[in-house]
C-alpha cells in the first residue's frame, strides 16, 4: 500500500474517523459480492457491447449464485443466446434444453424449442457430415409446429422446416453421388431411391434423385451382370486347366 495512503488511514483512526474494526475489515475482509440485480444488469450491458463472454460469465455467475432470483429466468434465456450469439451452438442448444427441463410450461418455450432448432441446424456446417443435428432440429421443429399453430412461432419454424431438409436431402444426393462415382452401384441406387422416397416435399432434389436411382440402377445391373460372366469364364477356364 502506498504510505501517503497508510498514513492518512493512521490519521484518521487516531481522529476517530474510522473505527479499528472498520480498519480491519478494509484490509482483510473479501469485497462484496454482486448481487442478482447487479450482475444481471452487467451481463445486459455486456450483450448490448456484444461482449459474450463477458456475458456469459455473468448470466451464470447469476444462475449458480441466484437460482431463486427474480432474475434467475431471464438470465436462463439469455445464457443460451450469448452462446448461440457467440457462435457456440452446441453449448446454446445445452443451455436451451437446460431451460425446458427447468420450466417446462414456461411461455418461453416456443421460443426455447426454436432456438435449440436454429441452434441444431448452424452446428451443421459440412455436407460430408452425419445429419444428426439436423435430424434433431426436425424433430423439435416439429414440436413447435405441432404445439403452437398459428403463432409466429409455427410460421418461422415450417421456414426453417423447409431449409433443414433441403440440406437433409442435399447431404443424401451428396452421398449417392459419391457412391456413384466410386462405382458402388447398388449403394448408391439405395441412396437416390430412399431420398425420392422420403424428401418428396423437396420436389427438385426428388425428381433428380429418382432419375439418378435408374441409372445407378442399370450401372448395378451390369456390373453384376459383368462379374457373373467373368466367374463363370473363370471357372471354365480352371476346370479346362485342370482337365489338360
Amino acid at each position: 500500500m502506498p504510505k501517503k495512503i497508510l498514513i492518512t488511514l493512521v490519521l484518521a483512526l487516531l481522529a476517530g474517523n474510522i473505527s479499528a474494526c472498520g480498519l480491519i475489515d478494509y484490509f482483510y475482509l473479501p469485497p462484496a459480492e454482486d448481487t442478482a440485480q447487479e450482475l444481471f444488469e452487467n451481463a445486459n450491458d455486456a450483450m448490448r457491447e456484444k461482449d459474450y463472454m463477458s456475458a456469459i460469465e455473468y448470466y451464470s455467475k447469476l444462475k449458480e449464485s441466484f437460482p431463486f432470483s427474480p432474475y434467475a429466468k431471464e438470465a436462463e434465456i439469455s445464457l443460451g443466446d450469448a452462446y448461440y450469439l457467440d457462435g457456440e451452438y452446441y453449448l446454446a442448444s445445452e443451455a436451451y434444453k437446460d431451460f425446458e427441463a427447468m420450466h417446462p410450461r414456461d411461455e418461453a418455450i416456443p421460443y426455447i424449442l426454436l432456438q435449440i432448432a436454429n441452434a441444431d441446424i448452424k452446428s451443421y456446417t459440412s455436407i460430408d457430415r452425419p445429419t444428426t443435428s439436423l435430424v434433431e432440429a426436425e424433430a423439435y421443429l416439429r414440436r413447435v409446429i405441432e404445439a403452437y399453430p398459428g403463432t409466429e412461432y409455427a410460421e418461422r419454424a415450417q421456414g426453417l422446416m423447409i431449409d433443414c431438409r433441403r440440406t437433409m436431402a442435399e447431404h443424401e444426393l451428396y452421398l449417392g453421388d459419391f457412391f456413384l462415382r466410386t462405382g458402388r452401384y447398388y449403394a448408391a441406387w439405395k441412396r437416390y431411391t430412399a431420398l425420392a422416397d422420403n424428401f418428396s416435399d423437396i420436389e427438385d432434389l426428388s425428381a433428380h434423385a429418382r432419375e439418378k436411382s435408374k441409372e445407378a440402377y442399370v450401372k448395378h445391373l451390369e456390373s453384376s451382370a459383368e462379374q457373373e460372366r467373368y466367374s463363370h469364364e473363370t471357372g471354365i477356364f480352371k476346370s479346362l486347366k485342370e482337365w489338360l
